[in-house]
């Protein structure tokens, strides 16, 4: 019997040593210091989680992070003004150029919002809008009244908002109707949260937001005074049963995940920095990120990036 345990304790050393460590754990358990990161306010409700979990593990380790838009995230990471940006659309050549070092960490969406209380609602939600008729209210303009959206009678002037901070729900919007956020027309509102106070206090407002900020993440429902705007993908005037998704956080997700909802405005978030990062803490917190902590990812109102995509990006930071 003693000879039994003596074999399984050797062997429990033998085993524990071989195995491989955390990318944490072998940059030593001592992880301690200061991480910063700004940016997209789309990523900002996950970097929050992310920030909480991991300093549970590692409480020696402090995470600040603050939204301002996905401009601000490339800004302050260039600048190296902050470790980590936050960045909701397509790193462009430009910032790669100056030295932008990017992860995939997650995926969400852009929705169009409008008031609970619109005048046409029920058509809206039956018809949908199609990508069109989006462009002639936030580019062209020469969609001007709810009537003229779902072909009725109705002569509310639709109130348009857009962003006035330079961020990704903008440009992503944007490059779905082919355009840049420098083309969007409307009432500019700084932040996701101004655009959906917005919309809810104005019942002739449309408007469009990040799904964390159109849904409830906690009920899975759309956030009270707003309706999440069904696109008809297909335009032909009415939203279908492969169209149908929007009734609830999950099931567009789920949408998302498929590759049924337009791509954009589906697309995919990223941590940035200025060249790879040294510090050993900053690296554990991304290999952490892109490992345990994408099981946070679903519960929070994202989507997971891909396997592939992830072991990618698992080896730009190194794996030990």
């Amino acid at each position: 019997m003693k000879y039994y345990l003596l074999v399984v304790l050797v062997l429990s050393i033998v085993i524990s040593y071989f195995m491989p460590k955390s990318f944490a754990q072998a940059q030593g358990e001592d992880l301690k210091g200061r991480i910063t990161i700004s940016g997209a306010w789309a990523l900002y409700p996950m970097a929050v989680k992310w920030a909480d979990e991991f300093q549970k593990v590692y409480p020696d380790i402090k995470i600040d992070v603050s939204a301002g838009g996905a401009g601000k995230g490339i800004t302050d990471a260039l600048s190296e003004a902050v470790d980590l940006g936050m960045v909701s659309r397509d790193i462009n050549p430009v910032e790669i150029q100056k030295g932008i070092w990017t992860l995939a960490v997650a995926k969400d969406a852009v929705v169009a919002t409008v008031n609970a209380n619109n005048p046409v609602l029920k058509d809206i939600l039956a018809k949908g809008i199609s990508k069109g008729i989006f462009q002639k209210i936030f580019i062209s303009g020469d969609v001007k009244t709810w009537g003229q959206v779902v072909e009725g009678n109705n002569t509310d002037t639709i109130n348009v908002y857009t962003r006035s901070d330079a961020c990704g729900a903008a440009e992503t919007w944007a490059k779905y109707l082919h355009k840049t956020q420098e083309d969007l027309t409307g009432i500019g509102v700084y932040g996701d949260p101004g655009v959906a106070n917005a919309v809810k206090k104005d019942k002739s407002a449309i408007g469009f937001n990040n799904i964390n900020f159109a849904y409830d993440v906690n009920t899975g429902l759309p956030v009270p005074g707003i309706m999440v705007v069904p696109i008809d993908i297909n335009g032909d005037g009415i939203i279908d049963n492969g169209e149908n998704f929007y009734q609830n956080l999950p099931t567009l997700m789920k949408a998302i995940a498929q590759g049924k909802y337009p791509s954009p405005p589906a697309r995919e978030l990223y941590i940035v920095s200025k060249g790879k990062p040294q510090r050993k803490e900053v690296l554990a917190f991304l290999h952490w990120m892109l490992t345990d902590g994408q099981k946070f990812v679903p519960e929070n109102g994202f989507i997971n990036v891909s396997q592939k995509r992830i072991n990618e990006d698992l080896e730009k930071i190194g794996k030990e």
